[in-house]
């Protein structure tokens, strides 16, 4: 008997090898088919998917579960989707967990049958044409954790039953035209909520309007709290307090008022200005009428205030301020000058550079960056550095050290001058400008896009520079990483500036802009270890990725910095909606993206010891380099079809 037990146990399973296979290709078979019906119904790059590769899992935007049965996430952002979603095409890949067709130009009304997929967490159909009511057999999807159909056509009402979706975190609706209340939804996994710009009415549910800021529910005539309007006994109707009006008379008589007073201003203003220019001639006459006032250097905001020939403050301005103090010190034949490094040829002197125009770069953690153009044709870049706390002889010998840095992927420093008021540093001037200024600059329509191939070019560049200045010994840092001080060849190449100057000025109060790349233990600004620049370097990969400035990565939230913000998105699978719009466009790298995610989340770890070091980041970002370049092809294409466009 027990051997006819084992017999019919060895041969059911037999039978279970034999299907499961069958089964498995059976799946696949079927989402195959619901992939294909849906390449045929929309325009779009879903028609570059190579349908004579048997293996879907293979296709752009496809992935697949870890045994490679069914298709669990479907990622089609910004590919020029258009036309209607049929039914039985998406609905039939029933394991499907992530859905992401955004930025496209889809149409018509949402298909009911998406209710089918019963383990869909992320909805992303945000910047389409949808539009009819939003259907209601969507709250039967019970682990729906994400639900994006913002910048729609979206009509109707907020569908009541929505209460039913109880895992669900974030419900953007804004940018529609939905109608009616606000319902009372009761999800305490809410957290992020927006229904701004439709033409919804009533009053704000009390407990969705204290989780969520004033914000999320501007453009609709609501009333109730976070907005300013109050409701007139809870009917929706809003009450605002009528002032009485003013009487033709008394506003003839406000303006004449205020005219009379803008009168007396401007001759105050005339009287002033007189009494100081009578104060200045008096002046002139006593000193002989040569000798120019002691001004400090222009400030005028980046780009601005180009001061020619030396006339009207700037380096001329301080360079009367210099003389006379030299002068007093009897330093003016033989007194300090420009000290210049290496084999830097000498097209230029102190005085040179004071007579240059300048223009102010932008003002920065340690000083004010200028260029300026030499009469001789030369232009280089100067910093003038504020706060310098050290003396100088630890000055000279600091600097020194950092003149002798010579790297491709540094800014060299040409020369520098010292003086008990000023403090000058010369570097070459690249005139592409920042990272920051590249990344976050222009956001109009005349912007060129920083492509995926640049952008991993320009972190490897950066990666080199900061390697090679922790090889100079386990005490030398850079001190400020930050994308303002990744400088950028007029070929796109990453050039390093202001490494060394953190152990030379006084640790200030930190601007937000900096202390979004700040580790978190690092206290002192003169004291940034190796791996703190570990860190910085973590938010810049992060900054590049993402395309969003440290800290203001979430819906300009304070207090939500950047490596909080993508870990928290990591977490909840969703990793691809980290990334910046331009990038969507390269599917082909998306794997390297991801990597280079990984690895700046693994320099941003919370503690120093759990960071890699320097040479294995550049190693890591090397390697994944050369694997974007192995295969342009699927770029070129992008690029190609944009411009037909």
């Amino acid at each position: 008997m027990a051997a006819k037990f084992t017999c019919i146990r060895v041969i059911t399973a037999a039978i279970l090898l034999i299907l499961l296979p069958a089964t498995t290709f059976s799946d696949l078979s079927s989402d195959r088919a619901a992939l294909l019906a849906l390449r045929s119904a929309l325009g779009g790059r879903s028609a570059l998917w190579n349908v004579s590769e048997p293996n879907i899992c293979l296709w752009a935007g496809v992935t697949c579960s870890s045994n490679h049965s069914t298709v669990i996430e479907l990622h089609l952002p910004a590919v020029g989707l258009s036309g209607s979603v049929p039914p039985n095409t998406v609905s039939n890949l029933t394991n499907l967990q992530t859905l992401s067709m955004r930025f496209n130009s889809l149409s018509g009304p949402l298909p009911s049958d998406l209710s089918r997929l019963s383990d869909l967490r992320n909805l992303y159909l945000q910047h389409n044409f949808f539009s009819g009511p939003i259907p209601g057999s969507l709250s039967s999807l019970a682990n729906l954790v994400r639900l994006n159909l913002a910048d729609n056509n979206f009509s109707g009402p907020i569908p009541t039953s929505f209460e039913n979706l109880t895992r669900l975190a974030t419900l953007y609706l804004e940018k529609n035209n939905l109608s009616g209340p606000i319902p009372d939804l009761n999800l305490p996994g809410l957290v992020q909520f927006n229904v701004s710009n439709n033409q919804l009415t009533g009053p704000i549910p009390k407990g969705i309007a204290e989780k969520n800021p004033k914000s999320a529910f501007e453009g609709n005539p609501l009333c109730g709290q976070p907005l300013n309007d109050l409701c007139d006994n809870g009917v929706g109707h809003s009450t605002k307090k009528k002032g009485k009006s003013l009487s033709g008379g008394a506003i003839a008589g406000i303006v004449i008022g205020c005219v009379v007073g803008l009168l007396l201003i401007v001759l105050i203003l005339l009287f002033l200005c007189r009494k100081r220019r009578e104060k200045g001639g008096v002046r002139s006459k006593v000193e002989g009428g040569t000798k120019q006032s002691d001004v400090e250097m222009a400030r005028e905001k980046p780009g601005e205030g180009v001061e020619k020939d030396g006339v009207g403050g700037g380096f001329a301005a301080m360079s009367a301020k210099m003389k006379e103090k030299e002068k007093g010190e009897g330093n003016i034949a033989g007194g300090k000058s420009l000290v210049f490094f290496g084999k830097v040829g000498r097209g230029f002197d102190l005085e040179d550079l004071l007579k240059a125009s300048a223009e102010v770069l932008g003002k920065g953690t340690f000083g004010t960056a200028y260029k300026a153009a030499l009469e001789t044709g030369i232009t280089v870049a100067v910093k003038r550095l504020r706060d310098v706390s050290v003396s100088e002889k630890e000055f000279r010998e600091k600097i020194e050290v950092i003149g002798k840095m010579n790297h491709v992927n540094l800014v060299p420093l040409l020369a520098y001058y010292y003086s008990r008021d000023e403090k000058l540093l010369v570097y070459d001037y690249l005139p592409m400008g920042s990272l920051s200024a590249l990344l976050h600059g222009n956001k109009g329509a005349g912007r060129t896009p920083l492509n995926w191939e640049t952008r991993a070019a320009i972190a490897l560049g950066a990666a080199r520079g900061i390697t090679f200045l922790h090889s100079q010994g386990p005490s030398i840092s850079h001190g400020n990483i930050k994308s303002s001080n990744i400088l950028l060849t007029t070929t796109y190449e990453a050039r390093v500036s202001d490494f060394g100057l953190a152990q030379l000025v006084s640790p200030n109060p930190t601007p937000n802009r900096v202390a979004g790349y700040r580790a978190p233990e690092v206290t002192d600004p003169r004291k940034i270890s190796q791996k703190a620049d570990v860190y910085s370097f973590g938010v810049l990969l992060l900054e590049l990725l993402t395309g969003k400035a440290p800290t203001h990565s979430l819906m300009n939230e304070e207090g939500v910095d950047l490596p909080r913000w993508v870990q928290s998105v990591v977490r909840e699978e969703w990793t691809a909606e980290v990334f910046d719009l331009e990038l969507l466009r390269y599917q082909s790298v998306e794997e390297d993206m991801v990597q280079l995610l990984q690895l700046a989340v693994d320099c941003t770890a919370q503690y120093p010891d759990k960071r890699p070091s320097m040479v294995e980041v550049s190693s890591r970002i090397e390697e994944i380099h050369r694997s974007s370049l192995q295969d342009p092809a699927a770029d070129i294409i992008d690029e190609t079809e944009e411009k037909q466009a």
